[in-house]
């Protein structure tokens, strides 16, 4: 199984978010840390934040974060979000499946257990896993980074509203 560029890019942002919890940061800075497109951060910062792992504010001063703390942010649950789309072989399509094995195919049962193991590999992990206590990580990122609590990002985003 082959990771997305999208959710290759979508950890990327969420870790730059969480090394860099105690404020708004920009599209810009994320492409600038992670080698990443502005355009692909666009479509998936805009994806994230409609599943609901950012929060992002429009305006001069505005930006994105985490809109959950990073131990409720399964990575599991992202990769099974966005990978579920994008079909792992032409069998798994609904519309362009032309192969007249795919009802009878025991392959396609092997590689759909395959593809739950993955997932069900990454359940235990949380973006704090990811991030929390990484130095080099943070060092990389251009930050001291701390962890923060879901009360914290609340209790801030609460307080410039």
């Amino acid at each position: 199984m082959r990771v997305t560029k999208r959710s290759n890019i979508a950890m990327r942002v969420l870790m730059f978010c969480a090394a860099n919890s105690d404020r708004l940061v920009t599209k810009a800075e994320i492409a600038r840390a992670t080698n990443a497109s502005e355009n692909h951060l666009a479509q998936v910062i805009n994806q994230l934040a409609q599943l609901g792992y950012l929060h992002t504010q429009r305006g001069r001063n505005g930006g994105l974060e985490l809109a959950r703390a990073p131990d409720q942010i399964v990575i599991g649950e992202i990769f099974r979000t966005i990978e579920s789309r994008i079909p792992m072989t032409e069998c798994f399509g609904d519309v362009d499946n032309t192969c007249p094995l795919s009802d009878c195919c025991r392959l396609r049962d092997a590689l759909n257990d395959a593809a739950e193991a993955f997932f069900k590999t990454l359940d235990p992990l949380t973006l704090d896993t990811l991030t929390c206590d990484n130095e080099p990580l943070m060092a990389l990122l251009g930050t001291t980074g701390r962890c923060r609590t879901a009360e914290s990002a609340v209790a801030r985003r609460a307080a410039v509203h």
